[in-house]
């Protein structure tokens, strides 16, 4: 079974590395190109997004409804004064803002656009898809590791306290989250069969299920494996250092975090890596378990050629885009988290249910292959098992009851925060107006004072 299972694999994949140097180079040219001009897009979209939601205008100068903004914001960066602080390792300061944002392009090599298409002007056939290989899931994590490497640097080398703790934040972050976000994988991996990005696109075919045994749906692992998509989801929030977990650049702590010594162009790669981040997240999400580049599941029945040629490209940025404004959504909508909670959440709760889940979908795959006990009986057994995690999820924590009650025992004490606040009246807040001051008559003394002063130095003299 084993060999059997490689030797698909190797057949699935034999498409990919007959390209010419030529085509490679016309595709690197291309994902560099949308990568570039979505992000320009990205910015404006949130500065929109945000905007509408606290009722303001937004961009609207700049082009069409300000659509050119963001370039314009490019120019301001490129024109600004480049600062080196003395302090800095010039070196590593110089090479951070590289190290984070090519990993952020370089992960989009194994992203599959769409199926296998004629290349224009030619007649060749290539796929929508740079590289494929068996382990390109861990292939892309692997690469935006690294890209954490560039914020710890830059928050190192900058010589700052602020920008240390903000890189150092970035990498705990980062160790947490992403052992999350690669357990919440592991369920995909073993539905799908396969590491490969295309294969997991091929493994959520809508026409691969049927309901009722006629109504073909969607097989997107979404809803087949929503725990796992949740928990991917807010993972991914974390790994890109976005609200509400954006604590490595906590400007109300830390000034600007990592990047508070940076400026001018410096400074915008720091800025372009976290926008291409947030779309290599949102494309691996497509991905794994929204059905790749595959037409939604209505479109796909009544019109035959959605998914041939290159309409499929215009699917996958849809859904990539959705998750993007939720990533806007949620910058507008949530207030930052404090480390400790959010540090909590991620060991305490995402990778324990991570854990549970993955024993979980493996039971169910080896029942199900195996057979022995029906479907129905373990589906409602995980329906009651996450209704009681819900539950517990919900219930507060022994230690926060601990500290409202050491709260409520000293809220006498003015310096219990550490600063001096002055107590409230006996008998509540004072209503109606002020009471009037009065100042004591002290020019009699002042005078007298004066006159003894005088008196003294002409003695002493």
């Amino acid at each position: 079974m084993t060999h059997l299972t490689t030797a698909l694999v190797a057949d699935d994949l034999s498409v990919f590395g007959r390209d010419p140097w030529w085509l490679i180079l016309v595709k690197a040219v291309l994902i560099f190109l949308v990568l570039v001009l979505l992000t320009l897009f990205n910015i404006w979209l949130e500065r929109r997004v945000v905007a509408r939601m606290q009722h303001r205008i937004g961009p609207n100068v700049h082009g069409p409804f300000g659509l050119l903004q963001s370039l314009a914001d490019g120019v301001k960066l490129a024109l600004k004064e480049d600062i080196i602080p003395k302090a800095a390792d010039k070196v590593v300061f110089l090479l951070a803002p590289v190290i984070a944002v090519i990993p952020a392009f370089v992960t989009f090599s194994v992203i599959p656009f769409g199926p296998v298409v004629d290349v224009p002007f030619s007649d060749r056939t290539s796929p929508l898809q740079l590289t494929d290989m068996p382990v390109a899931v861990l292939f892309v994590m692997a690469i935006a590791s690294i890209g954490i490497y560039g914020i710890v640097l830059g928050g190192w080398s900058s010589g700052s306290t602020y920008s240390l703790l903000g890189g150092l934040r970035s990498s705990a972050q980062m160790i947490s989250y992403e052992v999350a976000m690669g357990l919440a994988l592991v369920a995909v991996f073993l539905y799908a069969g396969s590491m490969s990005t295309s294969e997991i696109v091929a493994a959520q075919n809508p026409e691969t299920s049927y309901w009722l045994g006629v109504i073909p749906v969607p097989t997107w692992y979404a809803l087949i494996l929503f725990p796992s998509f949740v928990i991917y989801v807010i993972a991914m929030i974390g790994e890109t250092n976005r609200a509400p977990f954006d604590l490595p650049e906590a400007e109300g702590e830390l000034v600007g975090g990592f990047h508070t010594e940076y400026s001018s162009l410096k400074f915008a790669l720091f800025f372009l890596a976290e926008y291409i981040n947030m779309a290599t997240v949102s494309a691996l999400a497509t991905t794994l378990f929204l059905g790749g580049w595959h037409a939604p599941w209505p479109l796909i029945q009544l019109w035959e050629g959605a998914d041939s040629g290159y309409w499929p490209v215009l699917w996958f940025l849809g859904k990539m885009m959705i998750f993007i404004f939720f990533f806007i959504w949620l910058r507008g909508s949530l207030p930052r988290m404090r480390y400790d909670q959010f540090m909590a959440f991620g060991w305490k709760w995402l990778i324990p249910a991570s854990l549970v889940w993955i024993v979980l979908v493996a039971t169910i795959r080896v029942i199900t292959l195996e057979g022995g006990v029906e479907r129905r009986h373990i589906l409602i057994g995980a329906g009651v098992f996450l209704v009681l995690f819900l539950v517990l999820f919900f219930l507060p924590d022994k230690d926060d009851d601990d500290n409202a009650a050491e709260q409520d025992a000293d809220h006498v004490d003015a310096f219990a925060g550490g600063f001096p606040t002055p107590p409230m009246p006996a008998g509540g807040a004072v209503r109606g107006a002020a009471r009037p001051l009065t100042f004591a008559d002290r020019s009699r003394t002042v005078a007298g004072s004066a006159s003894e002063s005088a008196t003294d130095t002409h003695e002493e003299r």
